[in-house]
């Protein structure tokens, strides 16, 4: 299975170039929801080359397609507006209960990264970027001791009843958490400490992409990066860990990453990459790097069959 999906990734298509195609200019950390009509939204984060590292993304932008491949914006929302510093990743999803979309994204404020949130929307080109608010954000006190010091990244979805969040937590280093919230607005940890150790390949950051419920249990697509490697924090790769509950989590490659960019350049970055099943197909949409040191949203698909192995004994 991982050979064949790894051989699907190198077919690619690109969905989305960074708006100017000069080094540290990237478009990705693309978040996908499908509406009842059957077309596809997708939030991305825009990012520039000009201001110092932690503060170049500067736009969410929201896009719509009616079949997943060819997208146009309909919403831009500028850090200036959302009155930030910085854009990261943003993860958009839709209320089973409501139907109404939901917007999270997150920003490093004057004590760290915190998990922002949008009021709900209707349609996701209505996004009011002033309604952005915090909803997670560390609590640590100042004692010298390591601790968390802010959360980013989220990657959200409704499983079994609830929202789960899963979100990279900040010390010295990048590790997973897990929130749940049954309202979408009031979190709470799901687990006292990071869901997976820094260790094998990815013993510098370890940090969560996306999650595929399966026949019994649930993919969940991780990425990380090796402290040997060319600049650790932004070279990231991508693998694969199967949960039966979304509590125990089993590392499936753990000696090295299972997909990076098949682009030549100093980076192999395959990140933030989001999978959903589309019928019969799996749709893995990711930021990879370009030989030039720009980051763009690619598109590869595989047949959904192969997400649906029998369980680790």
């Amino acid at each position: 299975m991982f050979e064949k999906i790894v051989s699907a990734m190198s077919q690619y298509e690109v969905i989305l170039e960074p708006d100017e195609d000069k080094p540290e200019w990237w478009a990705g950390a693309p978040s996908v929801v499908r509406a009842d009509d059957g077309a596809f939204y997708m939030a991305a984060r825009m990012r520039e080359g000009r201001s110092p590292r932690g503060r170049r993304g500067y736009e969410i932008r929201i896009l719509r397609s009616a079949d997943g491949h060819h997208f146009e914006p309909i919403r831009h929302i500028l850090r200036e507006d959302a009155g930030v510093p910085v854009f990261e990743r943003p993860a958009l999803v839709r209320d089973p209960a409501t139907g109404k979309y939901k917007l999270y994204g997150c920003s490093g404020l004057e004590r760290g990264w915190v998990i922002l949130k949008f009021e709900d929307a209707a349609d996701p080109s209505t996004f009011d970027p002033r309604s952005a608010r915090p909803v997670l954000a560390a609590e640590y006190p100042d004692d010298e001791f390591v601790h968390v010091t802010g959360y980013k990244d989220p990657v959200v979805l409704w499983s079994e009843g609830r929202w789960h969040m899963f979100v990279i937590g900040t010390d010295r280093v990048e590790r997973p958490y897990h929130f749940v919230s049954e309202d979408g607005e009031s979190w709470k940890p799901a687990a006292t400490g990071p869901i997976m150790e820094n260790a094998g390949w990815h013993n510098f950051f370890t940090r969560p992409a996306s999650v595929i419920p399966m026949t019994v249990g649930y993919l969940f697509v991780y990425e990380g990066s090796n402290l040997g490697w060319r600049d650790p924090v932004y070279n990231i790769a991508t693998g694969l860990a199967y949960s039966p509950d979304l509590t125990t989590f089993i590392d499936l490659t753990p000696q090295e990453p299972l997909l990076k960019s098949t682009t030549p350049g100093d980076y192999h970055t395959f990140r933030y990459s989001h999978w959903m099943v589309v019928g019969d197909q799996v749709f893995v949409y990711f930021e990879a790097a370009r030989p030039n040191n720009t980051n763009e949203i690619r598109l590869a698909t595989f047949p959904a069959g192969w997400t649906h192995p029998a369980p680790p004994a």
